[in-house]
């Protein structure tokens, strides 16, 4: 029997989004899908964070203060090298630029909640 691995042990994901009611929507809807989401308004509050715990993605948008997603998710890999990453974004045209780690994904707002559940579904089972 099979069970989807979001629904046994909870899986441990840091979302770093500035867009408070994004924020929002996103944590809610990882965690209705059995997901343990902790949340950052910015990259740096996120990095310290990874600093202090493990966790098994990171969820950030790419244009933020403080520290940018590329930037965050560059150090991030550093501290974890296993880290997933995922980076959400409103700017469709945006490339990842050599900083960024190369197994990254991008999804491009807007997104539906349940293709963001399915492609964080598709990245940790990988």
């Amino acid at each position: 029997m099979s069970t989807h691995p979001s629904h046994q042990i909870a899986q441990r994901i840091i979302l770093a989004e500035d867009d408070e009611s994004m924020r929002g929507f996103l944590e809610r809807a990882l965690a209705r899908a059995g997901y343990h989401v902790t949340s950052f308004a910015n990259g740096q509050d996120a990095y310290e964070q990874l600093r202090k715990e493990p966790f098994s993605l990171l969820l950030t948008d790419i244009v933020m203060p403080l520290m940018d997603g590329i930037e965050l998710a560059k150090r991030a890999s550093e501290l974890d090298p296993d880290l997933k990453i995922m980076f959400i974004t409103g700017f469709a045209a945006v490339t990842l630029n050599s900083e960024a780690p190369k197994d990254a994904r991008v999804l491009s707002k807007p997104f539906h909640l349940k293709d963001l559940v399915r492609e964080v579904d598709r990245l940790l089972e990988a």
